[in-house]
């Protein structure tokens, strides 16, 4: 008899199917689109008919996971899952859920873990247990997952917004204010920017966003900023609200701003931040005011 939790779970993985339209058939079953909250599947997909998942009746009872590797999950108790490791300690023979089998193992799996969605949320875990004939495969790494959505959002460094101007015929002057900004920031330049990775059935999605940007003037200086303000010609001669420095010295200097991205990711289970330094260079010339005596 089901307890109540699983009972619960049950009739949210009825509704489910029922939203989806579909319901897995003899084929194993990969999910699409998993609810956030339950971390249940709503969107069904039918993969290789030649995978072997096998499906749980009854309370304590499971399947032969997947030999294929195929779908990420398999259904336990009335319940999809994430295939685990081996139980320890492996229950006596005399357990339901050997199924009559005295060969293979019993295998731990994790259900309410949510395989994706932009909040990462995920329902309390439910440990279950089920007989295979052999390991199921691992999930893969998130990380790695996590690392080839970052490569696909095409991340680059800020797009330099400086006075004085980066030009042969701009200069700046010894004691005046210098503005610096990010320049038209868009998702690529400085977020956010979702993406996600796949594979196997898994999915992992990670945001990324520009944390702060450091400026190192040349001089030694090194200022951090937001995005910054970038200059008017309105503003006269008036020091940036934000994001500004001053040269104490004339002469040619290289100005180098740091983005520094900060991703978060989540999907199988797991969670993390990977950082990321993208830098742009520009040169700036800086003289003195000249007095001219009669």
């Amino acid at each position: 008899m089901l307890t109540a939790r699983r009972t619960f779970a049950v009739l949210l993985v009825l509704g489910a199917l029922v939203v989806a339209g579909s319901a897995p058939a003899s084929a194993d079953p990969i999910c699409t689109k998993y609810d956030d909250y339950t971390g249940f599947c709503l969107v069904w997909a039918q993969s290789d008919p030649g995978g072997s998942a096998g499906s749980g009746s009854g309370s304590g009872s499971g399947g032969s996971a997947a030999g294929d590797g195929s779908a990420s999950q398999i259904p336990v108790d009335g319940q999809w899952c994430t295939p685990g490791g081996l139980a320890d300690p492996q229950p006596p023979l005399s357990d339901p859920v050997w199924g009559g089998h005295t060969d293979g193992a019993i295998y731990d799996c994790m259900a309410g873990l949510a395989g994706s969605g932009s909040a990462g949320v995920m329902a309390p875990p439910v440990t279950l247990r089920f007989w295979s004939s052999s390991a199921p495969p691992p999930p893969p790494d998130p990380r790695a997952l996590a690392q080839q959505a970052v490569d696909s959002m095409g991340l680059q460094a800020v797009r330099i917004g400086i006075v004085p101007l980066s030009q042969p015929d701009a200069v700046g002057l010894v004691g005046m204010p210098n503005w610096m900004w990010v320049d038209a920031p868009d998702a690529v330049t400085f977020g956010p920017n979702t993406a996600s990775a796949s594979a196997g059935g898994w999915t992992v999605t990670a945001t990324a966003r520009v944390d702060r940007v450091t400026w190192d003037m040349g001089d030694g200086q090194v200022v951090a900023c937001g995005s910054g303000t970038p200059y008017k010609a309105s503003y006269g001669q008036a020091a940036s609200p934000d994001c500004g420095h001053v040269y104490t010295k004339q002469g040619e200097y290289t100005v180098t701003a740091t983005s520094h991205w900060v991703v978060t990711w989540s999907g199988i289970g797991q969670a993390g931040t990977i950082t990321i330094d993208l830098t742009r260079r520009t040169p700036v010339t800086i003289g003195e005011v000249q007095v001219l005596s009669q």
